[in-house]
């Protein structure tokens, strides 16, 4: 047995043991309760059939009114139907208060009233009877004789008989009901007192169960947990040392595995003698050099390689190194005639007053070819790159003479034939034909302003000044306005930040452009006549949309460069390039005959915001 407990688990043995405390601490408490409740249950049924009885005994005394009462009708009734009715609820009343006289006295099972055994009820009831027995025989004698000889007038000595006890009566029925009232209240004090005693006697129990049970026992938990805090501590520290142990062990087989690294990395070596003459070299080293074992009698360098340039510069390198260890990277040619690579370690060995050298060796053919292939893509990649910024490049020089040459043609086509027509209008004025000349002037006035208007049509085209003076907001509405109102084109816009908000110059610069440029192809190409620009800033990120109702195009061509302008798509082009070139995205969709929708993302950083306005 005590075996058992040694081997019974701490955490087991003290659940086992606070286990049984707690359970003979509850089985006591529920035993109290318990009786307590079976105490006040048969109390309760008492108290019940208290007051059946006080409340019978309270019905006897409106019962003998009620007889007393019916004798007197029975007496002053003319009508002999009226008699007959009072007679029988006169026999009706007697029987009932019988019952109940009885029942008092000596019990009925059946309502749940047991007989009397008080003996001041039962002296009490004595004295009644005499008064109770007169008034019962007195109405028998009347419903006697109304029965025998069908007289329903009572005779007086019946009635003086009644009268004559039921003061008495009712009288004695009090001190009956307050007697039984008296007793219900004696039990209840017994009840108080008796519910006191269980209380007092839980208190005990439970101030016993304090004492002697959960105050040892919460000492034992506070010593447990204490004792496994401690073996907790103990446990953590051997923990540590284990922990230390095994680094020191993994520390260990690190180095270890390292060791067998090396050995495996140096599975190509060789050791030769100071003269040159080989006196080892490993099979795996012979292998690899295409030779055998009858040709280890050698000069090391010439064990090596086949090529006499090769042996040369190896007899040179062996030679020159005789403190430090030196490394080379050495291409070398086989007895096979292959070509290979080895990352060479030359290390030199003192043996006393000899002197040897130690080669360890990896080879590293495979990462020379792919370093070789790495360096001719790197090349071309280089190359290819170049090609397409040389491509880029003069596309956009191209680009730039177009937009020099619609520049020149606006210039020629519109603002120097207004100049040209306005010299000769005034070359032509006559100040002696005054009518002709006011006519002159007239069309030299409206000249002038459609010269002024082409000269703003045309700066604004360049650079607008509401791009550097306000931002990019209000220089795309002023844009879609102007262009509105040159064009006669329904286009509009529409902002829905809440600020204005500046960004750097390069930005709002390109997205100008492109803006610009995707209205003017709606314009020119699409021949658009509704166009709406849409303009939004959500989570530091610029969105402008274009939406066109023109003829659309294939978007196919969207993923193609364009080698000249003359092919088409040169605009498109440019577009992407500026996109990209402050690192923007563009999105272009088109549905042939239903329109095109041109899309700008450009994703901002808060530092790169400038200034807001109102």
């Amino acid at each position: 047995m005590n075996n058992d407990k040694l081997l019974t688990p701490l955490d087991t043995s003290t659940f086992l043991r606070v286990r049984k405390w707690y359970l003979f601490a509850l089985a006591t408490i529920a035993l109290s309760i318990i009786f307590a409740q079976i105490l006040i249950q048969n109390h309760l049924n008492s108290q019940l059939d208290d007051s059946k009885v006080i409340n019978i005994a309270g019905r006897q005394r409106a019962y003998s009114q009620k007889l007393t009462k019916e004798v007197l009708l029975l007496k002053e009734s003319a009508d002999a139907s009226q008699r007959v009715q009072v007679i029988t609820e006169l026999g009706e009343t007697l029987s009932v208060w019988k019952n109940a006289h009885e029942t008092l006295q000596f019990g009925d099972m059946a309502m749940g009233i047991s007989k009397a055994e008080n003996e001041e009820v039962k002296v009490l009831f004595e004295n009644i009877n005499p008064h109770y027995n007169a008034m019962v025989g007195a109405v028998e004698h009347i419903l006697g004789d109304y029965k025998e000889n069908g007289n329903s007038i009572p005779k007086q000595s019946d009635i003086d008989a009644v009268l004559k006890n039921e003061s008495a009566f009712l009288a004695m029925m009090d001190t009956i009901v307050n007697k039984y009232d008296a007793l219900s209240k004696t039990h209840l004090q017994n009840l108080k007192f008796k519910e006191y005693l269980l209380l007092a006697f839980s208190l005990l129990i439970l101030l016993l169960e304090i004492s002697f049970i959960f105050k040892p026992l919460s000492v034992q938990i506070r010593n447990t947990i204490k004792n496994l805090m401690i073996t907790q501590k103990k446990s953590e520290e051997s923990a540590q040392e284990i922990k230390k142990l095994f680094q020191e062990k993994e520390k260990s087989l690190q180095e270890l595995q390292e060791l067998n690294f090396v050995i495996d990395n140096a599975a190509l070596f060789a050791s030769a003698k100071q003269d040159g003459h080989v006196v080892f070299i490993s099979k795996k080293f012979n292998e690899l050099l295409g030779r055998n074992d009858q040709d280890t009698n050698r000069l090391l360098y010439e064990m090596l390689t086949t090529d006499e340039g090769q042996q040369q510069y190896l007899m040179e390198v062996l030679k020159s190194n005789r403190k430090n260890i030196r490394t080379e990277e050495i291409k070398i040619k086989t007895a096979k005639g292959e070509s290979l690579w080895l990352d060479m370690s030359i290390i030199p060995m003192h043996q006393s007053a000899q002197q040897s050298i130690l080669i360890l060796c990896s080879d590293i053919t495979e990462r020379k070819k792919n370093q070789m292939k790495v360096a001719q893509l790197t090349k071309e990649n280089y190359e290819e790159t170049m090609r397409q910024k040389q491509l880029q490049a003069s596309q956009i020089v191209e680009g730039q003479e177009e937009e020099r040459k619609r520049i020149a043609k606006d210039i020629h086509d519109g603002i120097g034939q207004m100049l040209t027509a306005l010299k000769f209008n005034i070359e032509s004025i006559n100040l002696a034909n005054k009518e002709k000349t006011a006519e002159k002037i007239e069309y030299i006035k409206a000249l002038s302003s459609d010269l002024i208007k082409g000269v703003r049509t045309a700066t604004f085209n360049l650079t607008p000044p509401e791009l550097s003076d306000h931002g990019i907001f209000p220089a795309l509405q002023k844009m879609t306005h102007e262009l509105s109102k040159l064009t006669g084109k329904n286009i509009l816009f529409e902002n829905k930040t809440e600020e204005n908000i500046r960004f750097n110059s390069l930005a709002e610069t390109n997205i100008y452009r492109v803006v610009q440029e995707a209205v003017n192809n709606a314009i020119k190409y699409a021949e658009a006549n509704y166009i709406l620009v849409t303009l939004n800033f959500n989570d530091d990120v610029l969105s402008v949309v274009i939406d066109d109702d023109g003829k659309g195009f294939d978007d196919s061509i969207l993923g193609k460069v364009p080698k000249n302008n003359s092919e088409g798509g040169m605009g498109l082009f440019f577009m992407k390039e500026r996109m990209n070139y402050i690192n923007g995205r563009l999105f272009i969709n088109s549905i042939k005959g239903k329109g095109t929708r041109v899309t700008i993302n450009y994703k901002t950083d808060s530092r790169e915001l400038i200034k807001k306005e109102e």
